[in-house]
Order: structure tokens, then C-alpha cells, then sequence
């Protein structure tokens, strides 16, 4: 079993404490990710997993093992980091073996694994290759290929996709939910795009200042962001955050009032989510001033009286252009709800 449980972890470094009441449960076989930004714990909490940071609060436990003085190697856990760490002398069949060589298995004992892995990643015809004769994106299957080959209890990721172009990118997320879907093993993913997270995980971990600030599966996180700062970072193009005075009836926003619980002083709404045609809610009026066409959508950057820039995504062969008055009504369903100090109103 590779479940995970963290019990009120914290990490500190002197007097700077990075990460806090970290309570989080990975069940056997998950996929999660850790997500935000720069500086919010997430490859900290990933180090900590690993043994390559100490915990200083809390435990952390896996398959009901307390790992808090557990060596690194004795973990039985495999990390791909952002850089490949490829031995550039090695070629592709010994970097992905080496592990076991380390380990002293005889060759003919690493072949098989080796071999398995190479024919998982669509790296067969590659193994006589050295590094330096691979593209980014081969260089970072080797380096999966060679995390295969321990066959660990967890993975762990270390933003492995950063240094590959988009395209890759894509590539790449397609090879790990299908290597995932595979091996069935424990995952902990970290990630600061957000659309990894939501297009490779089971649930997400978003992070901010050191703080867990939610879990849920992705449409969870999108569907009811716990507070404004989630509902800023999951989705893409990000939710428009609109603030506004309390009148009777809800909240005002420019010269439209929305419905809104008691307390509420920021109603969120999502690009995708405003609508050129009426929706039953008053409209904000706005002026088109940049028009981003995408191909299947479009984005239009309004800018509202006394609110500012709003963001609309519509169909992508809207017949408009920058300089015309638009009206932009939000679909009554989908108004997300922030007090004043971001967290979410209403229940």
C-alpha cells in the first residue's frame, strides 16, 4: 500500500516557516498535484515526501509507516525532476538501469525491466543512444523510463514539463496519463500550470503562502473555488474578479446589481460564462477594445465603467471588432460569491 497521510506538517528553515498545518490524505494508487505559485511550499511538501527535506513539525506517514526518519533510499520512492539528470556518457538502456546497477542486480537481471519500460515509453529503438542525440522530450521519458525500472511504492514529479516547448508539453501530458493509467501507482505531481493540474489529476492541491488553501477534483475546484485566490488560479483564462457595493437585491457591480449572499463584496465570473445574448441578469456595459481570436473561441477584453478590464469568451466567429459597445450578461448560475477577505459566501 502507498497511501499517504500528512498530519499537521509544517517545514521551517530557521525563523522563515515555508509550509503549515499541512493535513492532506493520498489514497493507494492517486494521482495528485500540487499546485501554485512560485514560492507557495509545493516542491517543499514534494522534497519532504521524498526525505530530501526534514520535516520539522507533524508527521507524514505512508502505508501507515511514520517517515519522518526514514532515509531518502529506504523510501522506496522515485522522483523525476524538472532537469533530466541524465548521465550524458550512458546510453539511453544503462541511464534507464542504472538504479538496479546501483543496486548491484546482474545485467541480465536489468534487461527485462529496462526493456519493459523503453517499450512502455516508445523508447525501444532508442536505447543505444546517448543523451545528447535525443530531443527534450525523449531525454524526459528516459528519465521516466528509468523511474519505472525501480518499481517504487510512489512517483514523484518535480515540474518535469517546464523546459519542453508546448507542443511537447501536450505530448508529454498525453505519455504520463497514459504511463498513470498503466502502472496504477501513487503519484504526487508539482506543477505551477494550472492546466496540467486540471488535465492530468484525480484531485488537486492548490497552495498559496504555505497554506493549503483547497483539495477537490478538478471540477470541483472550478465549479465552487473555496476563496478568490483559487478561483483566480484554477481556469483558463482566469476568473474575472468583480468588486462591488451592497444594494438591495445583491451586489453592484458598475451599473448592473447581481444576486449575492449577505457579506459578499466580490462576485467572480468566469470569461466563458458572459454572454453576449441576455441571460435574465442585468448586463454590464462595456466597450470592446481588444478582440483575441483563437480559432474555436474568442477573447474579448471589455472595459467596464468604473470596474475596468472584463474578460469575455465567446464563439469564435463573433463578427466584432475593438471600439463597439457590448453587453455582457453573466449566466445566473455560475456567479461565484467572496467576502472581503476572499473566502467564499453563501454556504
Amino acid at each position: 500500500m502507498a497511501d499517504m497521510t500528512f498530519r499537521d506538517v509544517g517545514k521551517s528553515f530557521g525563523r522563515t516557516e515555508v509550509l503549515r498545518d499541512v493535513n492532506l490524505d493520498v489514497a493507494d494508487g492517486e494521482f495528485v498535484v500540487l499546485v501554485g505559485p512560485s514560492g507557495c511550499g509545493k516542491s517543499t511538501l514534494l522534497r519532504m515526501i521524498a526525505g530530501l527535506e526534514p520535516i520539522s513539525t507533524g508527521e507524514f506517514r505512508i502505508g501507515g509507516q511514520l517517515m519522518n526518519d526514514v532515509r531518502p533510499r529506504d523510501r522506496d520512492i522515485a522522483m523525476v525532476f524538472q532537469s533530466y539528470a541524465l548521465y550524458p556518457h550512458m546510453s539511453v538502456e544503462r541511464n534507464m538501469g542504472f538504479p538496479m546497477e546501483i543496486a548491484k542486480a546482474p545485467k541480465a537481471e536489468r534487461e527485462g525491466p529496462v526493456r519493459g519500460a523503453a517499450e512502455t515509453l516508445g523508447l525501444t529503438k532508442l536505447l543505444d543512444r546517448l543523451p545528447r542525440a535525443l530531443s527534450g522530450g525523449q531525454r524526459q521519458r528516459v528519465a521516466m523510463g528509468r523511474a519505472i525500472v525501480r518499481d517504487p511504492v510512489a512517483f514523484l514529479f518535480d515540474e518535469p514539463l517546464s523546459n519542453l516547448d508546448a507542443a511537447l508539453r501536450v505530448e508529454m501530458r498525453l505519455e504520463i496519463a497514459r504511463l498513470r493509467k498503466r502502472l496504477g501507482t501513487t503519484t504526487v505531481y508539482v506543477t505551477h500550470d494550472q492546466v496540467e493540474a486540471m488535465t492530468m489529476a484525480d484531485r488537486i492541491v492548490v497552495m498559496e503562502g504555505g497554506l493549503i488553501q483547497q483539495v477537490g477534483t478538478p471540477m470541483e475546484l472550478y465549479d465552487r473555488p473555496a476563496n478568490a485566490f483559487v478561483a483566480g488560479f484554477i481556469g483558463s483564462p482566469k476568473m474575472n474578479l468583480l468588486d462591488g457595493t451592497p444594494a438591495e437585491g445583491g451586489l453592484r457591480i458598475g451599473s448592473a446589481v447581481w444576486p449575492a449572499p449577505p457579506g459578499t463584496t466580490t462576485l467572480g465570473i468566469r470569461p466563458e460564462h458572459l454572454s453576449l445574448e441576455p441571460t435574465g441578469l442585468p448586463p454590464l456595459e462595456a466597450e470592446l477594445t481588444v478582440i483575441e481570436r483563437l480559432g474555436s473561441d474568442t477573447n474579448l477584453f471589455c472595459e467596464v465603467p468604473g470596474i475596468g478590464t472584463v474578460l469575455a469568451r465567446v464563439p469564435g466567429n463573433v463578427d466584432l471588432s475593438a471600439g463597439a459597445p457590448l453587453s455582457l450578461s453573466p449566466r445566473p448560475d455560475r456567479l461565484h460569491p467572496f467576502d472581503a477577505q476572499g473566502v467564499r459566501t453563501g454556504g
